[in-house]
């Protein structure tokens, strides 16, 4: 478990999102509004579902506008079914 004090129940999964470039291949500085939603990121913590086949600290590829968005100590997080995670990410 990570320090974080959310526990998620069943196949659920809690994953940080992982920021992607805020600067375009030209160089331009993207406002905040217009960056894609993030489709990356760690997972933290998993639920107590045995069927879960992520472990805390993998990347983890997931499909968009998925899970509930929600802050904790100004980080943001995902709590998703683990079902709507597409891949796990290898270095």
């Amino acid at each position: 478990m990570s320090d974080v004090s959310i526990e998620p129940l069943g196949a659920r999964v809690l994953v940080r999102p992982l920021e992607q470039g805020e600067k375009t291949a030209s160089g331009l500085y993207l406002p905040e509004t217009a960056k894609e939603k993030p489709q990356t990121g760690v997972v933290v913590a998993i639920g107590d579902d045995e069927a879960i086949k992520l472990k805390v600290n993998d990347k983890v590829l997931f499909a968009k506008y998925t899970g509930t968005e929600f802050k904790v100590d100004g980080v943001e997080y995902l709590l998703m079914d683990c079902n709507d995670i597409l891949a796990r990410l290898k270095n």
